[in-house]
């Protein structure tokens, strides 16, 4: 058996039992801190947490590592709830388009973004592509994050989609942390389907689907619905059809316009609708008394230079909002969830607290893993951040940049 004691922690995140799944509106301002505090794990498991006063010492030394948090935070690990980190190259070169004039969009238009990835992807083997997203995981894991979602999407035909799949499945059992697979083979239209968009979601689900479940190869199923993309009414044949097979929506909308994707996704119980760049006053309508959460992704918005998710609108509206990195090559080429929590504050105006639950408690709903992950509460199995010694929370968004995170503890 494998014990593991952190004493002297400077303060304890994020802890408690009979906590709440998700927290909205006002009660995101909310984070408990116990200072002075110990938290023991067994395997993983989280076995015991207090104050040092309370600590009874100990009984048994065999199998056990000492840490000595003395001026440390120790926190749940964060959830990072969108990304694709499974991608064959980097597209650096759109980057410099961008800084010349093209938008995001221009570039789609004449067969860069998506689709160029999704050449890309064709042509590497599934081991390059599994060797090349493990890297990025590991480094992912560095930064604190201990639980990721990882979609496809950059293969866009029957063979590269369930190759992306299969890899990811494969990082399911040997990254050490929670992974979460989504299936985005709606990500965009190949060339051959642009005229014939039917063409494609008949493949989609005639082909991609029952294969997918035959091989349990996803937990979600996602569609970019946006103009250019995937229509409202694309997307919602997609998802019944996904739900037919077991996987529940999470989807991208409103990244670049409010065309009602957010309504739609909540009717078919949507875990999550992700972007949230653009809000209009039916998706807060749509939102209310859901039990769908909207995840914002400001990396992307940083490098893309389109408009930060209005987060203080929703929580207004006491709606809870999650946060994620988006990590990809075209839009988001880092997965640096302590950047994130930054941005949420400097741009978003989220106070640290709002940010940091946005990154754990309700980015771990954002992927169903409210059970094990977010909290620090008896039985849990999330993995365990310990901060170098800092003066307060609040010093790892406003010293962004620097790596703050000393340790992630998984079992």
């Amino acid at each position: 058996m494998s014990k593991i004691l952190i004493k002297n922690i400077k303060g304890l995140v994020q802890f408690g039992e009979d906590l709440p799944k998700v927290r909205k509106g006002e009660e995101m301002k909310k984070l408990p801190i116990l200072e002075n505090a110990f938290l023991a794990l067994e395997n993983g498991i989280i076995v015991a947490y207090g104050s040092m006063a309370e600590w009874g010492g100990i009984t048994d030394w065999r199998n056990l590592e000492v840490i000595d948090a003395e001026g440390k935070f120790v926190l749940p690990a964060f959830c990072d709830s969108h990304t694709h980190t499974v991608f064959a190259q980097s597209r650096e070169e759109e980057f410099v388009d961008r800084i010349k004039g093209l938008s995001y969009e221009d570039i789609a238009i004449r067969g860069g973004g998506i689709l160029n990835s999704a050449q890309k992807l064709q042509e590497m083997s599934e081991e390059e592509l599994f060797n090349h997203a493990m890297e990025r995981v590991d480094k992912l894991k560095s930064g604190g994050t201990g639980a990721l979602e990882i979609k496809s999407g950059y293969g866009l035909t029957v063979g590269a989609e369930l190759k992306t799949l299969r890899v990811i499945k494969r990082i399911k059992a040997e990254s050490g942390i929670a992974i979460k697979a989504t299936f985005l083979g709606a990500h965009a239209f190949p060339l051959e389907f642009k005229e014939n968009h039917q063409g494609y979601i008949d493949q989609i689900i005639n082909e991609m689907l029952p294969q997918i479940e035959k091989e349990g190869l996803a937990d979600f199923i996602d569609v970019f619905c946006e103009r250019n993309y995937f229509s409202v009414e694309e997307m919602f044949q997609i998802l019944q059809a996904g739900i037919k097979h077991g996987l529940r929506p999470k989807v991208h909308v409103n990244q670049f316009s409010a065309i009602g994707g957010v309504r739609k996704a909540v009717e078919l119980n949507a875990l999550s609708v992700d972007h949230m760049e653009e809000i209009s006053e039916d998706d807060i309508d749509a939102l209310k008394g859901s039990d769908t959460i909207a995840t914002i992704l400001p990396s992307c918005s940083h490098f893309l230079s389109i408009p930060f998710g209005d987060a203080r609108r929703l929580m207004e509206n006491d709606l809870p909002v999650a946060l994620a990195s988006d990590f990809n090559p075209g839009s988001t080429p880092s997965g640096n969830l302590a950047f994130v929590w930054s941005l949420a504050c400097v741009k978003m105006k989220m106070t640290p607290e709002e940010a940091l639950n946005a990154l754990t408690i309700n980015a771990a709903y954002a992927m169903d893993l409210s059970e094990t992950h977010g909290t620090i509460s008896l039985g849990k199995t999330t993995p365990i951040l310990i901060t170098k010694q800092i003066p307060s929370l609040a010093y790892i968004p406003y010293s962004f940049g620097d790596q703050l995170i000393e340790r992630l503890i998984i079992s």
